[in-house]
């Protein structure tokens, strides 16, 4: 059954968790008929550090203290008032998704950065990224796979009825793999990191939450040459941000689809003329077309999952996240009949 979700992020700030969780919750119930909702833990990054993607995952690494610093989050020798605000806010997030879903059964998304991305943007305590330090990489994927499993027993005990699904939001992979990030100076490029160390990087996170009974889905933005890492990693699905046909890319979609890795389509928000609307057949032809024209089964169109996808994710999502409630509510409306009509067309 084609399906409909969100990464996370939107808009609010103190004071608005609950009535964000409570929104998510009942706009993913009232999708259309022959469609399924995917509720996902509300992320109200507007409250400001610790509320940040980056801030969020890293109070989740157990042994590993961090502290903000001059360019974002860092390593510290002990954990301090930084850290105890981010693991305060991932507590009141986790506690609004358990009134909102009391008595919920089904599939529920929480998100975290992924190893690679966080690597990327969590400084060592005195020093360049963590990414610069393969000792340092090595602690961070061990302590994020640990943090991940506990996480994910948590929702679990305060949403007991909940199918985990964990999204892995990883921007930044192609770039660590392409050794395209500066480095702290900026007058250089950090070490690219080989494919079979991105592919060891991930397998850790990705088995722990499996172990956690748990299944994944590992965000790569627009990248192609992200896809080949995850699925060897053994991510249960992909992510991917759609835009205008890519050969290339829809041939690596069609391997890894064969190899049963199902698909999370990011679309952006549909273009709303005045006296049509919303283009929302454009939004489902982005999908569609070339799923046919790569020679994919049109059946199979059922089983992707279409995610909302703002113009800010395209920078990852510790960033500011754009527009208003109503307006994020409204995206999620139009995925559902995007999604409603995927449905329709794998009929066909």
């Amino acid at each position: 059954m084609t399906a409909v979700t969100g990464l996370g992020p939107w808009p609010g700030g103190e004071g608005e968790v609950l009535e964000a969780q409570l929104t998510v919750l009942g706009d993913l119930a009232a999708v259309p008929t022959g469609v399924r909702g995917i509720p996902f833990l509300a992320q109200l990054v507007g409250r400001g550090p610790g509320a940040d993607a980056t801030g969020r995952t890293a109070a989740l690494l157990p042994g590993l203290p961090v502290e903000l610093g001059p360019h974002g989050w860092k390593l510290a020798d002990h954990p301090g008032a930084d850290e105890r605000r981010a693991e305060a806010l991932v507590r009141e997030d986790v506690e609004a998704l358990a009134i909102a879903a009391s008595g919920y059964t089904g599939p529920l998304a929480v998100t975290v950065q992924g190893p690679w991305t966080l690597a990327a943007e969590l400084y060592l305590a005195r020093g360049d990224r963590v990414l610069s330090d393969r000792g340092a990489v090595h602690d961070l994927v061990e302590a994020l796979a640990a943090g991940v499993g506990e996480h994910v027993a948590e929702v679990r005990r305060q949403v007991p009825g909940a199918d985990v699904v964990v999204q892995l939001d990883e921007p930044l992979l192609a770039a660590v793999g392409a050794g395209a990030l500066p480095t702290f100076s900026g007058f250089s490029r950090l070490r690219a990191v080989a494919g079979p160390d991105l592919v060891d990087g991930l397998r850790p996170v990705l088995d722990a939450a499996r172990a956690s009974d748990a299944s994944t889905v590992v965000h790569v933005g627009s990248a192609r040459v992200g896809i080949a890492p995850v699925v060897l990693a053994g991510a249960d699905a992909v992510g991917l941000a759609l835009g205008a046909w890519d050969e290339r890319l829809w041939e690596t979609v069609a391997r890894a689809v064969e190899r049963g890795v199902g698909l999370w389509a990011a679309l952006p928000p549909a273009k709303v003329s005045q006296c049509a609307g919303p283009a929302l057949g454009e939004l489902a032809d982005l999908v569609a077309t070339p799923w046919r024209r790569i020679g994919l089964p049109p059946a199979a169109l059922d089983d992707v999952t279409l995610l909302g996808a703002s113009r800010t994710h395209a920078a990852g999502l510790g960033r500011v996240v754009g527009g208003t409630p109503d307006e994020h509510r409204a995206l999620l409306a139009n995925l559902g009949r995007v999604a409603e009509v995927l449905a329709e067309r794998a009929q066909d």
